[in-house]
């Protein structure tokens, strides 16, 4: 089984919430990654660009599926990683590090809190 780290948060969906201070980095988890195997294709959302919570902010394709990417909380896109433009396949091989996909300016940090933590996201997999 995959291991997802204790300090993040996660949604229903499979994305992962890093808060630091205001700014969450976004992307999916290991779970979600081993489940679309190997990713060929990501689309990211420009910076500047505002999104509520549940909102579609971009597209992970791989070779099994095609995916929309929903956005955990609501805030402004201060970064996109587009390295994994580029290299797709970083998202595999390491999600919580080099494989993140937005960096958002959270509207209301405590959000954060209402999503689920790794407990509760690893039960959701059962």
């Amino acid at each position: 089984m995959a291991t997802h780290p204790d300090h993040l948060r996660y949604t229903a969906s499979h994305e992962y919430v890093d808060l630091q201070g205001d700014i969450a980095t976004i992307g999916i988890t290991q779970h979600a990654t081993e489940e679309l195997g190997d990713v060929v294709y990501v689309e990211l959302p420009k910076t500047g660009a505002h999104y509520n919570a549940g909102d579609t902010f971009g597209v992970v394709e791989s070779v099994k599926a095609v995916s929309d990417l929903y956005m955990p909380v609501a805030g402004t896109v201060t970064e996109a990683n587009t390295r994994i433009e580029a290299e797709p396949a970083l998202v595999n091989q390491d999600p919580y590090a080099l494989g993140w996909f937005v960096k958002l300016r959270v509207d209301d940090p405590a959000a954060c809190q209402q999503l689920l933590t790794k407990e509760q996201y690893e039960a959701g997999l059962q």
